[in-house]
């Protein structure tokens, strides 16, 4: 029998069968959702039902101002929900938003659509920001192994113990605050008495294998002057920094520490030993804080709410010593002391959930004393377990010795000590200005554990 089918059908039916062919492999429906306000950072969103943490895509209108068929968009988190409205915070200022846009997942199916960032080997000597973006002007990460930012916690009681002292290459803190592998230091400063210059030196003459450096809440020109000029051409060859100055979101601020976190989790899992530097903790904590606020959290102690103690110490306890033989963390996160006020809440949190801390003087500062460690109101709690009893009794002594002279400073400066009185005393002000000057260290000066440790013996081992 003829084929009496019209040459159009057949052309219609191929063509059908093309479209099909197309269509196949997208998902039967589209989960989205429509914003219905927007006040500060925060967006609610209302018909998406996605997990807290998920990234989402916001549609912004085009050139003509509709908001369908739009090829710009701004990417955000779910922060949180109240009922069926979805708190959303973008991680850049976004720009033409209008009531009803559609809010969509990144990933079309609706599950947990977390961000991928990435990792490895490859990103040695780079500089990228929050999201995981170069900011230097090298090649693409888009063929980088990528991940997310969370990771499975480790076991307390598999974790090797803190037994090997590392060597920072700062004279005052080889030799009277032992720094050990794996160990979680923190350095308390006001604003401009060196910190970041103190974190450049470690950078430089620590040894280990790969350096993190998280620069998050900080000025922006802080951020180039820290690379080029305090971490320099050598700290960067094997130094990875993530960016997220203060005039990024606060979202991204959060991010940028969590990442830097998980960059150095990726190299301790390889078995290497990981120095990773981040610079502020309180930037950080500032930033969860604004994040709460604007969701509705209410605040607790001096402004901060309580999900801002409970994310420290998870960020910080990502640190440390990996299993037994394997790799390492030791970390130094800078705590601004706002006013110079040891008691921030902000401070006194960390300082509870650090391994020790380091405190820098302002009044050391001013008097062109660097750096500006104030040894007595410092303490590194894993010393006893891994400096020999000698050094251990040396250091003892120096302390004693420089907190003598220290308390009796005002008489001694008003002339009215007079020797002969007080012999321990009288030995504290022969011997301080050695003292003073062995705490003392140029930025282009590098201090062994071995020339620290012969240093203090010189000074302070007779008396011992």
């Amino acid at each position: 029998m003829a084929d009496t089918t019209c040459p159009h059908q057949h052309r219609w039916n191929k063509a059908l069968r093309r479209t099909q062919q197309r269509v196949s492999h997208l998902p039967r429906y589209r989960n989205s959702g429509r914003v219905i306000r927007a006040t500060g950072m925060v967006i609610e969103v209302v018909g998406l039902r996605v997990a807290v943490g998920s990234a989402c895509r916001i549609e912004l209108p085009g050139s003509d101002g509709r908001l369908t068929d739009s090829d710009r968009h701004a990417e955000a988190e779910v922060v949180g929900f109240s009922g069926d409205k979805l708190f959303l915070m973008p991680l850049e200022e976004v720009i033409g938003l209008m009531p009803g846009a559609r809010v969509a997942p990144l990933d079309e199916s609706g599950n947990n659509s977390a961000r991928r960032f990435p990792m490895g080997e490859s990103l040695l000597g780079r500089v990228l920001d929050g999201n995981g973006n170069p900011l230097d002007d090298r090649e693409g990460v888009d063929e980088v192994p990528r991940t997310t930012l969370s990771s499975p916690p480790l076991n307390p009681l598999s974790r090797a113990p803190i037994d090997a002292q590392i060597d920072v290459g700062i004279r005052a803190i080889n030799a009277l605050l032992c720094v050990g592998r794996g160990q979680r230091m923190g350095l308390f400063a006001g604003s401009g008495v060196g910190k970041s210059v103190l974190l450049g030196m470690m950078a430089r003459y620590t040894k280990a294998d790969v350096i993190v450096v998280g620069l998050i809440g900080e000025r922006g020109r802080e951020v180039q002057d820290f690379i080029d000029n305090i971490l320099g051409p050598e700290g960067r060859r094997r130094a990875v920094v993530v960016a997220a100055p203060a005039d990024t979101s606060p979202l991204q601020r959060l991010q940028g520490a969590a990442y830097a976190t998980r960059l150095a989790e990726g190299f301790r899992d390889e078995g290497r030993d990981v120095l990773l530097i981040m610079d502020s903790l309180t930037r950080y904590a500032m930033a969860q804080r604004e994040i709460a606020l604007a969701i509705g959290e209410p605040p607790a102690t001096k402004g901060y709410p309580p999900s801002v103690f409970a994310k420290l110490p998870g960020l910080v306890e990502r640190a440390g010593n990996a299993e037994r033989g394997g790799g390492s963390i030791t970390a130094f996160y800078t705590v601004l002391t706002e006013g110079d006020d040891q008691q921030d809440p902000i401070a006194d949190s960390a300082r509870a959930i650090l391994d020790g801390h380091i405190v820098l003087s302002r009044t050391l500062a001013e008097a062109g004393h660097y750096p500006a460690i104030d040894i007595e109101a410092s303490i590194s709690r894993a010393m006893t377990s891994i400096a020999s009893p000698d050094q251990l009794q040396e250091a003892r002594v120096f302390k004693q010795l420089f907190s003598r002279y220290q308390r009796n400073r005002d008489l001694i400066s008003v002339g009215a000590y007079s020797p002969g009185h007080d012999p321990q005393l009288d030995e504290a002000v022969k011997r301080f200005p050695s003292l003073e000057n062995f705490l003392q260290q140029n930025i282009d000066e590098c201090a062994t554990l071995a020339e620290a440790r012969q240093a203090l013996h010189a000074l302070v081992g007779g008396r011992t």
